[in-house]
């Protein structure tokens, strides 16, 4: 066969895959006789098969970290079934893409003044609730207003600290107000706690009812066991491919395997990594293994003994082997950490720090200096946290006695961790999402007055660079700011960062996706169900 004919038959196969004439099994074996590589014929099977979104079947996925107490207040949001399930009913005004570029949801457009103080909002006129009635800027005025106010209790109340207004020009235009410009301004209206709900007349929102206006509305369901959606014929965007979703809470991580193996689901949110291999020789299951700027924290309060004094603090970041920890915990499957949440996988990256390196001899001698020689601390975690949560705090327990530091693993109940553990335990383990940028992250969980402060961190110069570096356009000067910040966080702050973890999930081998996945949550930026579809 001449090279000619094998590349003619290749596109054969490709066209054959792009009309969905042919299966994976069969596509796979003719392209390995063509004489691609197994690599080649699998990326040219995910770019051509999936080029023809199907419609129709019901999508049922395996999710982790669902609780009986969680709620359809946006505010509240903090579970992944919380932001999972909000991404499937409730829109935003803009999304990220599957390439990790910003894209419209309800705005179809916006625009900033010169210092971007300024930022108009042109709302989709074709959106609508599921309610039957359209969305209006007025709805989008009511839902941003619910996490501002001093009487607002949202967790995402100090992302709109800055905004000084919010209002409508006609039934389709808002304007966002601003005392200082925010550069970031669209990409942090992509934050899952900002959905838009249906406005009441008296300027709150109607979060109680479950309305919204994504690309399934909610049939039935119960927070921390399931829910079932149907396709919103009002979707204002491509997608919605399924007819019907089902979400399922599958906390245990064995019972989601299990699940997606029998054929149960269709999907699962998170794969026990150490048993990935496994599953990766099921010829009926695809792993998706996506580098992002996710990150497992350690916070410790800051305000708290022994975690008050600074030199603690640096011990205890000096006590972990993070490589150590990668390899063994994520199998690799992740980015080293450094004490500042700031990912490679996200803009501004300050790339020249020097890497915190596992020292227990340094440790000891910080400690001697706090006085605190035989630290003994306790530390929090969970099974539903991420894949090895209560391994990574056994290592760590394991790695922090060179050093003299006896930590105490303490196991806590799967469901209400974030309720009753995370932000009132002095030092726990924490799953943070991806944020697209290092401004929403820092304002979100290290501003000295976030909600979610987790390490109750208080530094002066951090805040005043973060307000600065909000409102600066200079790319360069911008970048030079985080980077400052990058180093009073790795320094003084309380959270030890061991690792941004990649997303590693799974699904059905039927199950096709497009060319790129979202890194901001699993499942395709938690779209998975409104991107995705079933092969014939």
């Amino acid at each position: 066969m001449t090279k000619r004919t094998d590349q003619f038959l290749i596109d054969r196969l490709a066209e054959a895959a792009r009309e969905g004439k042919i299966s994976r099994r069969s596509f796979m074996n003719y392209s390995l006789a063509a004489g691609m590589s197994a690599s080649a014929a699998t990326g040219l099977w995910t770019t051509k098969a999936n080029a023809q979104p199907k419609q129709g079947g019901t999508f049922r996925v395996g999710m982790h970290d669902g609780n009986s107490s969680d709620t359809h207040d946006p505010g509240q949001y903090v579970s992944r079934q919380q932001i999972y399930l909000a991404h499937q009913y409730r829109s935003y005004l803009t999304l990220i893409e599957p390439d990790g570029s910003l894209g419209p949801d309800l705005a179809s457009d916006w625009s900033a003044n010169e210092d971007a103080s300024v930022w108009t909002f042109e709302i989709n006129p074709d959106a609508s609730f599921h309610s039957g009635r359209p969305v209006m800027a007025s709805d989008v005025v009511a839902s941003l207003n619910h996490h501002r106010g001093e009487e607002s209790t949202s967790a995402a109340k100090s992302l709109l600290t800055s905004v000084t207004d919010v209002t409508t020009d006609g039934d389709h235009t808002v304007v966002v107000s601003l005392e200082s410009g925010i550069a970031d301004l669209p990409w942090l209206m992509t934050d899952y706690h900002l959905a838009i709900c249906p406005g009441n007349e008296d300027g709150s929102i109607d979060w109680q009812s479950g309305d919204g206006s994504g690309p399934y509305k909610i049939d039935q369901g119960e927070w921390g066991v399931s829910w079932k959606l149907s396709r919103h014929d009002g979707w204002h965007l491509e997608g919605a491919y399924f007819d019907k979703v089902e979400m399922l809470v599958l906390n245990d991580p064995n019972a989601r395997q299990t699940a997606l193996v029998t054929g149960d689901v269709d999907a699962v949110s998170l794969i026990d990594i150490k048993t990935s291999a496994l599953l990766e020789r099921d010829p009926n299951i695809e792993i998706e293994n996506v580098p992002s700027a996710a990150a497992i924290t350690m916070p410790m309060f800051c305000d708290t003994a022994p975690f008050d004094d600074v030199n603690v603090r640096n011990a205890l970041k000096l006590s972990i082997d993070r490589n150590e920890i990668i390899e063994k915990i994520a199998f690799g499957a992740a980015t080293i950490g450094n004490d500042f949440h700031h990912s490679p996988a996200q803009p501004y990256w300050p790339e020249d720090i020097e890497q915190r390196e596992y020292d227990p001899d340094q440790a000891k001698s910080l400690l001697k200096k706090a006085g605190a020689e035989d630290l003994t601390v306790s530390i929090s975690t969970a099974d539903s946290l991420f894949s090895g949560a209560v391994d990574l705090c056994v290592l760590y327990a394991e790695q922090a006695k060179q050093a003299g530091i006896t930590v105490k693993v303490v196991r806590e109940p799967n469901d209400g961790y974030y309720s009753d553990v995370w932000l009132k335990k002095p030092f726990c383990a924490v799953s943070w999402g991806a944020r697209p940028t290092p401004d929403v992250m820092y304002t979100l969980a290290y501003k000295a007055d976030a909600d979610w402060n987790e390490s109750r961190w208080q530094n002066e110069e951090f805040n005043d660079l973060l307000l600065k570096a909000k409102s600066e356009l200079d790319d360069s000067l911008r970048a030079e700011m985080y980077h400052d910040m990058a180093i009073l966080a790795k320094d003084d702050g309380g959270t030890i960062i061991p690792m941004f973890n990649n997303f590693v999930y799974a699904r059905r081998a039927n199950v096709k996706r497009g060319e790129n996945l979202a890194a901001s949550w699993e499942l395709d930026g938690a779209r998975g169900p409104s991107r995705w579809w079933f092969e014939d």
